[in-house]
């Protein structure tokens, strides 16, 4: 099981010297792979009473295509990973040509997390309809996948159309992985369908994981995919897994077929940058070997 980092968006804070040094410090530490969380505007709750987003205008968050290429340039080894990009908010061809750029600049290390995101004042800032983003993801994802694999593309769907036309230079990977978030029982039936890895949302592994899970593998004997080939990250979240938890919390996610791990650091009442790293490294030293 590989095991990466939540880069801690929302904390980190606006020095680039400090952005390095953490993407630096991840990948000396071992961790497999950065995964950075996606919100292109915050809303103003002073403005919507009873606003229950998780986040809001305070929230800070660096884009993560954007940040991926410049991490790149200053790391050798360590993946990339959108966890996850809010796609249908998006123009699926200009991300395809994002993604590509990014791929090509980390020499292959990118790993694409889409999703449908829950803010409707993003998808309205953006332009695009936040009440039919579910039935698009699909037909985005197909896009995605020809244009990183096609020199040329022509493709007519529903929401897109594109005349003989592709993308240059194509990516490393061809095509680029995508993996899938959400938690409903049609995001679950989607990852199984069409994604080559999925993001659970569970804070701890239990029953219900474990059942959720094997209902995702049946769901993809039914679309004739070998279960075995779709990725399972779990999540660590320090907020909520005290120190005496942690190996047994990986453990358990490599029990329940997990491929995949990342651990969360915000929301943990730490400090500063600093104590991000160290909850780094006592991590690490905790679970080092457990990890694949």
């Amino acid at each position: 099981m590989k095991i990466g980092v939540v880069f801690p968006q929302t904390e980190i804070g606006s020095d680039p010297a400090v952005v390095r040094d953490y993407a630096q410090a991840a990948e000396g530490l071992g961790y497999s792979h950065i995964l950075a969380y996606d919100h292109v505007v915050g809303a103003d709750p002073s403005t919507r009473p009873g606003w229950r987003g998780s986040y809001d205008i305070e929230s800070a968050f660096y884009e993560p295509l954007a940040l991926f290429a410049h991490l790149g340039a200053l790391t050798q080894r360590i993946e990339f990973v959108t966890g996850i990009i809010i796609l249908p908010q998006r123009q699926a061809v200009l991300v395809a040509k994002q993604a590509a750029t990014v791929d090509i600049l980390t020499g292959g290390r990118l790993r694409v997390g889409v999703g449908l995101g829950w803010n409707a004042v993003e998808y309205e800032a953006l332009g695009e309809n936040f009440h039919n983003r579910g039935r698009r993801i699909s037909e985005q994802v197909a896009v995605l996948r020809a244009l990183w694999t096609q020199p040329v593309v022509n493709f007519t769907g529903r929401w897109h159309r594109i005349d003989n036309a592709g993308i240059r230079p194509l990516p490393v990977q061809q095509p680029i992985p995508i993996w899938m978030g959400g938690m409903s029982e049609a995001a679950i039936k989607r990852s199984a369908r069409i994604a080559d890895g999925w993001f659970p949302q569970f804070r701890q592994v239990d029953d219900t994981t474990r059942e959720t899970i094997a209902r995702l593998r049946e769901y993809a004997r039914a679309a004739g995919r070998d279960p075995a080939a779709i990725g399972i990250e779990g999540r660590v979240n320090l907020f909520h897994t005290p120190p005496e938890e942690w190996a047994n919390t990986v453990a358990a996610w490599h029990d329940a077929g997990a491929t995949h791990l990342s651990l969360n650091t915000m929301s943990a009442g730490l400090a500063s940058p600093r104590d991000h790293l160290d909850a780094l490294r006592s991590f690490k030293e905790a679970v080092g070997a457990l990890a694949g």
